[in-house]
């Protein structure tokens, strides 16, 4: 198994802990960056200095301050440095709206976020399953 540097954008502390909790549950070491809004997002991106510092995978929420997970999405793929992270939606959002507007803007994956606590932790551990024992995932 491999371990990957994962970056969560996220701004509800609950979720976040439920996140992150559910990512060192597995046997695979992390790297975990946790920002929560937008804006830092995107701040985090036009900052990076050293390419082993991109992340591999990126789960983001739509709803966040600052700048919305729509804006960051779109500044991902838009970014030819960029562009081949692989991005998942994790939002409580299931409007038809924001899963169009999400594929049209290229994520990888767009996943409702389950209400109970059991089934959040179980999405979680797939989605690390599947994205990281499963699918290869370009390093540059």
């Amino acid at each position: 198994m491999k371990s990957i540097h994962i970056l969560l954008v996220e701004d509800n502390e609950g979720d976040i802990l439920l996140t992150t909790e559910a990512l060192e549950e597995s046997k695979i070491i992390n790297k975990i960056t946790v920002l929560r809004d937008g804006k830092k997002a995107i701040d985090f991106f036009e900052n990076l200095k050293d390419k082993n510092d991109i992340p591999e995978l990126v789960l983001l929420d739509i709803n966040l301050p600052k700048k919305s997970g729509h804006e960051v999405l779109v500044y991902i793929k838009n970014n030819e440095k960029y562009k081949q992270i692989p991005v998942i939606m994790l939002t409580t959002s299931s409007s038809e709206n924001d899963i169009l507007g999400s594929y049209k803007n290229h994520v990888n994956c767009y996943i409702t976020k389950p209400i109970e606590v059991q089934d959040f932790m179980r999405a979680v551990a797939k989605i690390e399953d599947f994205w990281i024992n499963i699918v290869s995932i370009p390093k540059e």
